[in-house]
């Protein structure tokens, strides 16, 4: 009887405080509507960037680097000093090289490439035979994953968002490392080498875990040394060695996903977090965790989820209005998810082109044809070449395809689980983020920018009997 008492007790007490857990949660909702939103005529009378981005959408200039140089528009000066943004043909720079360029004579030369790309990115210059030989053999070295490695991801709890469980492990490994709060470069640089050597291993085995607590088998085996990174993924996910023809097309995803300058969130929140000091493992992290979030690192997710429900609301793939007619409907919010957006056109600087996007759409077609999937790849073409031009007219702004609108589509016909599209990207981006955390370090400058304050005046404190 007095068991059960105290059960009755222990439930009222929890239910009132779950009560007044509600009241104070819309309380505070409605006092940070109250304080923190910011009017856009505050915005300007104090000339704020925010999203460090300037009027005109460009970024603002926070940092310098040798490592990947984004272009997208001009900015032509005009007399009375300021001046007008320009759209251009996009281009992408590794350490001054044409990215494109080097991803296609790479492959050109029927050689897997994203190992010299991080070469590349590392060190600021192209490695000759003798030292891409031996970077891949550091690499293929450092793959396997040690016992206290593997230890760390059969224990880890039940996690099925494969961009946690990457977050997870990634900071765990700092267990693993004899001096994991080094900031000696020599130290740094081995750590990023071993993290750029492991992430694929550590995303397939995240992903075989996550399936066999699903129910399914238990798929656990060891990298090939005398394959590529791009080969060694796709086998440990698989289970066999997967052709050439799409190896090789991974390959390519991998390079040209490997860096993007410096400003893209997840870059910059490398450098922020490595500026202040932190560790190699908590500083790639933050790129994780900011690639987690749906406005950076998923929107090939989007594009797919998006095109799905094109698929079931447009009954005639071929027809140019009935796609037309979905997509206007799309942006003036009154289809899909009422976001006004058509996921994976726009760029935040490429503007008349993504140089990625170009050679993504040619290998889709490419891929499609082999795969039988010409339908749904010209229904991506038609959304991409409509949805495109109408942007430009409904937003006043001239935008294209990105890379993120045709890599869903090729990840999805290679047959890979859309959970792994983003910790994919994130497998890449390991490369220049590492890059970008080894120039902070010589850098050497906390990043510290400055806020405005919204508030008129200052306060005066009032007792609490008083309010």
């Amino acid at each position: 009887m007095t068991m059960m008492l105290a059960k009755t007790m222990e439930t009222y007490i929890s239910n009132y405080t779950e009560e007044w857990m509600e009241q104070i949660l819309k309380k505070i909702e409605k006092l940070m509507l109250e304080h923190d939103a910011i009017s856009p005529e505050l915005i300007k009378k104090k000339d704020i960037k925010l999203g460090l981005r300037n009027p005109d959408g460009s970024g603002v200039v926070a940092g310098i680097t040798s490592k990947g140089i984004v272009i997208g528009y001009e900015k032509i000066p005009n007399p009375d000093g300021t001046y007008t943004v320009k759209p251009v043909e996009g281009k992408l720079y590794y350490c001054g090289y044409d990215a494109c360029e080097l991803a296609q004579r790479i492959q050109e030369e029927g050689r897997y490439g994203f190992n010299e790309i991080t070469y590349l990115l590392l060190t600021g210059e192209l490695p000759n035979k003798k030292d891409l030989q031996r970077f891949e053999e550091v690499i293929a070295d450092r793959r396997p994953l040690t016992k206290l490695e593997r230890s760390i991801i059969m224990q880890e709890d039940v996690n099925y968002n494969q961009m946690y469980a990457l977050h997870s492990v990634i900071s765990h490994l700092s267990r693993c490392d004899p001096d994991p709060d080094s900031t000696d470069i020599k130290d740094v640089s081995r750590q990023c080498i071993n993290i750029i050597a492991k992430a694929p291993v550590i995303i397939a085995y995240n992903y075989n875990v996550m399936r066999f607590r699903k129910g399914g088998d238990l798929f656990i085996t060891k990298p090939n040394p005398a394959w590529s990174t791009a080969e060694n993924f796709l086998y440990l996910l698989r289970g066999e060695r997967p052709d050439e023809y799409e190896a090789k097309l991974f390959d390519l995803a991998l390079m040209l996903h490997a860096e993007h300058g410096g400003g893209n969130n997840s870059t910059f929140a490398v450098r922020t977090v490595t500026s202040s000091g932190a560790n190699t493992y908590m500083a790639l992290c933050a790129g994780v965790a900011s690639l987690s979030g749906h406005l950076h690192g998923g929107a090939n997710e989007a594009v797919m989820k998006m095109m799905k429900d094109i698929k079931q609301h447009v009954k005639d793939w071929n027809d140019d209005e009935e796609v037309e007619h979905y997509l206007k409907l799309m942006l003036e919010k009154k289809a899909y998810d009422r976001s006004g957006k058509i996921y994976g056109i726009g760029h935040a600087v490429y503007t008349k082109s993504d140089p990625r996007a170009i050679i993504f759409r040619q290998k889709a077609e490419e891929f499609a044809k082999m795969k039988k999937n010409l339908d749904e790849f010209n229904l991506f073409a038609k959304v991409a070449d409509i949805g495109s031009r109408l942007v430009q007219k409904y937003k006043g702004t001239v935008a294209s395809p990105n890379v993120d609108f045709y890599s869903g589509l090729i990840y999805k016909m290679m047959g890979i689980p859309m959970e792994l599209f983003t910790p994919i990207f994130a497998m890449a981006r390991f490369s220049g983020w590492s890059a970008h955390r080894i120039e902070q370090i010589i850098h050497d400058k906390i990043i510290r920018p400055a806020y405005a304050s919204s508030l008129d005046e200052f306060k005066e404190y009032i007792p609490l009997e008083k309010r």
